[in-house]
């Protein structure tokens, strides 16, 4: 009995190492998921993009300049007029701008008797990221307040999201997850079952052309995805009350292009994995994970560490994130996505390219 069982785990043991992506996957998951709870989740205030307007320059006000520029959670990005603050923040060249009164040395000096000064200072910040901005604003007046006595709150304005509704933010990370676990995960698993039960030799002895054969198969995902961004712009808008600020047909041009992409990727899982298993853990470790750790949706991306951050750009979820703030939240214009629009294209293109090149292989 001893030596039966001693041979079925010695069996098994033999039957994973041989797995050369199972025992990759196995090993290399806690790895990676260790290094992106340790690193990617942070809600810290990191490289906050700040400028500053200044009507009449100080010694006090060049003081609190140098304390922002120093400030190594800040970035200090210059000077701007008072009619470019909503230009500049809309082009993303700064996420926070601090104005100087006309008379901020006596404000200030009144304030350091405990008699106002509550209009010294006033802060203009993006909030389409309730996250950074919550945590920034605050901190951004610690600095600015550092060495004065009492307890003064600045004039705050939130742009893009005065209510601070954590839906705003919310609603594209939630669009650019869904899509692609619809997309490209479903889609994988569809095609690998086809191959694990022996149909997909079935299909290709038919007529029709290969090529067409798998377009077949992710229209009916692409449909459904179509249909689940019908439902989700209307449950954003009506329910959850979040502004469509911008172009609808800007939104709806970049979520279809980012549908082909997710289709794409899942038709490149396909050409890699044999099981359908193997598909998920693959899809798990190629997307979701990084969808939700690096793309910015529940972390922001400023605030990993310099790797990651590069690693990041790699995920197409970030740069469809991004393009649906502007446009969904911000209101810009088509124009200001081109940046994200033209990356998520690339990357349509050449996943397209690799998976439809390596799906003939594997025909062949």
């Amino acid at each position: 009995m001893r030596k039966s069982f001693g041979s079925f785990v010695r069996k098994e043991t033999l039957h994973i190492l041989r797995d050369g992506r199972t025992m990759m996957i196995v090993l290399l998951m806690p790895v990676v998921q260790m290094i992106l709870f340790g690193f990617a989740i942070s809600n810290e205030v990191n490289n906050i993009d700040v400028g500053v307007v200044v009507p009449h320059p100080t010694e006090s006000v060049r003081q609190a300049i140098e304390r922002i520029s120093s400030n190594p959670y800040f970035t200090f990005k210059g000077y701007l007029s008072a009619d470019r603050i909503d230009q500049a923040l809309r082009q993303g060249e700064v996420d926070a701008v601090v104005v100087f009164a006309d008379d901020y040395d006596r404000q200030m000096d009144a304030f350091s008797r405990g008699e106002g000064g509550e209009k010294a200072i006033q802060i203009v910040i993006d909030a389409s990221d309730t996250n950074t901005a919550s945590a920034g604003a605050v901190y951004l007046k610690s600095v600015l307040l550092e060495g004065h006595a009492g307890v003064v709150s600045p004039e705050t304005h939130l742009l893009y999201n005065p209510q601070m509704k954590s839906a705003y933010s919310f609603v594209p990370g939630i669009m650019g997850m869904i899509f692609m676990l619809i997309c490209a995960i479903m889609t994988s698993v569809s095609i690998v079952r086809e191959k694990e039960t022996g149909t997909m030799e079935v299909l290709l002895v038919s007529p029709v052309r290969p090529l067409w054969i798998v377009s077949a198969k992710m229209i009916p995902y692409f449909t459904l995805s179509c249909l689940n961004l019908l439902s989700i712009l209307l449950l954003a808008r009506f329910v959850l009350e979040v502004p469509m600020s911008g172009n609808l047909i800007s939104i709806v041009g970049v979520s279809m292009l980012y549908l082909i992409l997710a289709l794409a990727f899942g038709l490149f899982i396909s050409t890699v994995a044999q099981r359908q298993a193997t598909a998920l853990l693959i899809s798990a470790m190629l997307l979701l994970f990084p969808i939700i750790m690096l793309s910015g949706m529940a972390f922001p991306v400023e605030n990993m560490p310099g790797i990651l951050q590069v690693v990041s750009c790699v995920v197409p979820t970030r740069w469809y994130i991004d393009a649906v703030r502007k446009l969904m939240i911000e209101g810009l214009p088509f124009v200001a996505v081109l940046k994200e629009f033209f990356i998520l294209v690339g990357m349509t293109l050449m996943l397209l390219t690799v998976a439809l090149r390596k799906f003939n292989d594997k025909l062949e």
